[in-house]
Order: C-alpha cells, then sequence, then structure tokens
C-alpha cells in the first residue's frame, strides 16, 4: 500500500517568509528542503505554488523513499496484463506516434484551497503530445504541456500493493483524468470510466462488446480470457502474434518467390524448346531448298536430256532421209521397190 497520509504542508500567511518541508497531504512524504515564499515583496509580485524542476525531483525521490517493499511487488497476473498493456501501446505508438505510454510513473501535482502537493503512481499513464514527454522520476504536472489522457490499473487480491480505491478518487476528484481502465487480472473483468467533468461513469460496450476510447481511435475487450486492444478495429498483436504473422508472410513470400523461379525455369525451358524447334524448322527448311533445288537441277538435267534426245533423233530421221535420197539416186529400181 502506499504511505499512510500525514498533515499537510503549513498555511501560508502573507508577509511572512515561511522556511518548512512541504509533506504531501496523502503520501506521508517529507520534502526536506527549505522553500522560501514571500507572499508580498516590494515587486508585489503574484504567489505560486509550483515548485522547480530540482524541487519536484526532491519531492518525488522522498516519496520512493518512503514506499514499502510490497509497492514494488506484482501478481502474475497483475504482471502478465500489463505485458500485454504495454506491448500492445507499443504497437499503437507505431501507428500514432505522438501516443505516449509510461509505466509506475509518479504523477505530482497540487489540489485544494492549499494547493498541497498531491501524489499518485497509476500502474500505466497514456497521454498524446507531439513531441517527447520530458519525465525521470515523476510526471509534474505544473511543468509539463499536457494532461493525462487514460490511466490504467491492475487489481489482484493477491497483491495489495496499493491502495487503488485512492486512487479511484484521485483520478475522479483531483486529476479528472478523462478515462480510466481498471482491470481485474484474477477474473478477467474490466470497467472503463469516462469522466464527465463531475465524475466518472462507466463506459457501456459498443455493438461489437468492446469499450470504446475515441480519442485514441482505440477499443477494449476480451480475447481468449485476456484484456486485449484494437486500433481502428484492427487488433493489436503482441510480439509473439506478430512473429507468427512474419513467418506466415514470409513462408507465403518464399512459397511464391519459388513458384516464380519454377514458373522462370518453366518459361526458360519452353522458350528453348521454342529455340530448338525453330532451329530444327530452320534446318528442315534448308534441306526442303536443297531439295527443292536438287529437284530444279534433276528437271533441267532431264529437260537438256530429252531435247538432246529429241535433236538426236531428229539428227537420226535426216541422217535416214539423206541416206535414202543417196540410194534412190544410185539405185533407183531397189528404192522404188523398197518404197513399194
Amino acid at each position: 500500500m502506499e504511505a499512510q497520509r500525514t498533515s499537510g504542508p503549513p498555511r501560508i500567511r502573507r508577509s511572512v517568509v515561511v522556511n518548512s518541508a512541504f509533506k504531501a497531504c496523502d503520501g506521508g512524504v517529507h520534502c526536506r528542503w527549505q522553500v522560501a515564499i514571500l507572499e508580498e515583496s516590494n515587486m508585489a509580485r503574484k504567489k505560486s505554488h509550483i515548485l522547480t524542476a530540482g524541487e519536484y525531483e526532491q519531492c518525488a525521490k522522498e516519496y520512493m523513499r518512503s514506499l514499502p517493499l510490497e509497492h514494488y511487488a506484482e501478481a502474475i497476473g497483475q504482471s502478465h496484463q500489463r505485458g500485454i498493456t504495454l506491448k500492445s501501446l507499443s504497437v499503437l505508438k507505431a501507428r500514432r506516434p505522438d501516443v505516449q505510454s509510461f509505466n509506475e510513473l509518479l504523477v505530482q501535482y497540487h489540489h485544494g484551497r492549499d494547493s498541497r502537493l498531491r501524489q499518485v503512481v497509476p500502474d500505466n499513464m497514456v497521454l498524446v503530445w507531439h513531441e517527447p514527454i520530458k519525465a525521470n522520476l515523476s510526471f509534474n504536472l505544473p511543468l509539463q504541456p499536457v494532461r493525462p489522457l487514460w490511466v490504467l490499473d491492475y487489481l489482484s487480491k493477491y497483491s495489495h500493493r496499493k491502495d487503488y480505491n485512492d486512487h479511484f478518487r484521485k483520478y475522479e476528484r483531483e486529476l479528472k483524468v478523462p478515462y480510466y481502465l481498471r482491470i481485474d487480472t484474477d477474473n478477467q473483468q474490466f470497467i472503463l470510466y469516462h469522466h464527465t467533468g463531475q465524475k466518472y461513469v462507466s463506459v457501456k460496450p459498443n455493438a461489437k462488446g468492446r469499450l470504446e476510447l475515441p480519442q485514441l481511435n482505440l477499443e477494449i475487450g476480451l480475447l481468449d480470457g485476456e484484456v486485449r486492444y484494437w486500433s481502428q478495429g484492427e487488433l493489436l498483436l503482441l510480439p509473439g502474434e506478430l512473429l507468427r504473422e512474419i513467418e506466415k508472410y514470409r513462408r507465403l513470400v518464399d512459397a511464391a518467390k519459388q513458384n516464380a523461379d519454377e514458373a522462370e525455369q518453366r518459361a526458360d525451358e519452353a522458350e528453348q524448346r521454342a529455340d530448338e524447334a525453330e532451329q530444327r524448322a530452320d534446318v528442315a527448311k534448308r534441306r526442303a531448298d536443297e531439295a527443292e533445288q536438287r529437284a530444279d537441277v534433276a528437271k533441267r538435267g532431264a529437260d537438256d536430256a530429252k531435247q538432246s534426245l529429241d535433236e538426236e533423233k531428229k539428227a537420226r530421221l535426216a541422217v535416214e532421209k539423206q541416206v535414202k535420197r543417196l540410194r534412190s539416186k544410185r539405185n533407183p529400181e531397189q528404192t522404188q521397190s523398197e518404197d513399194r
């Protein structure tokens, strides 16, 4: 549990220089340094209860030294659900760099008529800001450019590390944090509260049975007995799930690459076969051309031979006629007889 409540800092009276140790109204933490406040001076400047960064840091150190050891002990369910939340918020931040989350960060703020320093440590805290938040030991609200948007606490009957009822009171009445998620890690039950400006009211489930946090476009619901988170309707995957998805897509890419390689190989083989067929066609065409040429040569040879035979026949007939004429001149009677 957090430190027991003690009396707050002394009230400031006018025209008095107060050298004292501030005490947190709810933490019993003595910020042991001297704070000199001049309420009335020659310059008549306005009073302020905002501390310096160094003073807030000293308060944070004193607060941490006052915490019991059980403050740092978590039940298994608390630790497991916290891990899911932080991993999911890391994925969300990759999509929205302006979303910043913090784990066990002390929040220091002033509240009440006497502006006493108040302190609370949410299990997790989320805010939206476009630049990195400068905070080391504590988130000092008066020095920060933005207020928390969302705080989360993880409850378990096996751990009484914090007074979560007191947390509720501070979130609702003092800090007025817009959203508060309270998770019962033993029973996997959760409630999301939204601040109306006056008090917290529980957020009703949407049609999907999830609780909406519109500023982050986030949904909260149960999945396989765990509180999980959806961004723009898409489940924020945990590292193990992301790894399985990566392996799945890697296998798909490898299979697609293998299919592409095989298709390319088949295309190369088909191209090679087409080249070989083209080569065979070229060889066949050359052979056909050569055969045609040989046929032409043979035809010309046949024509020449026929022509030679015709000429030879004509010549033989001419010779025979000449022989007959010569014979007729030497022996006309015989010629006539042969003619008969």
